[in-house]
């Protein structure tokens, strides 16, 4: 407890705590599902979506595209960004109070500059997402009259959303889908007829 609370330290100790729980908090709700409609993507999107679109980014298809707005951006970088701050304040603030023994006016002028650093830090990651997800709304188009085989049952008559697999360009990619008929079930072969303008593809049946 004299470690974390005792003397000024506490003035580093509770914006160190407060930080890291609310920047791990927010990170977990963008995994499980807290930002935008990441299931269908926890399956899809961590199959940043995170799979599907971080499978989806990595692979050069993007769902989060859907949501990548300027506005999402910055709501994100300021939530973010605050946590961020508080943690980075406080646990180098921390570390050259308690651990390298600096005064109280030295380790609070590192904390700053460790909080300045992870915010610039986290801007950049974001930067890097942001550019994926633009890099792989543009190529979805390259789906254009594949075939593939749907991985997430597909709703029939546009009233939902289920999920495709594809190979193009010996990667596979996973791309939201819709369809104009009857339910195509998964495992079903499809083929890739329309691209639309919300970055989800209209498929048939094979």
């Amino acid at each position: 407890m004299d470690l974390f609370f005792g003397g000024n330290a506490v003035w580093f100790t509770v914006p160190a705590f407060l930080g890291s729980f609310f920047f791990i908090l927010r990170l977990a709700l963008m995994l499980v599902g807290g930002h935008g409609d990441m299931h269908a993507d926890v399956h899809g999107d961590v199959h940043v979506d995170f799979q599907g679109d971080l499978h989806g980014d990595v692979h050069g298809d993007s769902h989060l595209g859907d949501h990548g707005d300027s506005s999402s951006a910055f709501k994100l970088l300021s939530i973010q960004s605050i946590a961020a701050f508080m943690m980075g304040f406080g646990w180098g603030g921390l570390g050259g109070f308690k651990g390298a023994g600096w005064s109280a006016t030295t380790s609070t002028l590192f904390g700053l500059a460790v909080g300045v650093g992870m915010v610039w830090l986290l801007g950049k990651l974001l930067e890097g997402v942001y550019r994926l997800q633009s890099s792989g709304t543009m190529s979805i188009n390259s789906a254009l009259g594949v075939e593939g085989s749907v991985y997430i049952t597909v709703p029939p008559h546009r009233s939902g959303r289920g999920r495709v697999r594809l190979v193009i360009d010996d990667r596979e990619r996973f791309y939201n889908a819709v369809t104009d008929s009857d339910a195509i079930e998964s495992h079903a072969r499809v083929r890739i007829t329309e691209v639309n303008d919300d970055n989800t593809v209209t498929v048939t049946r094979v």
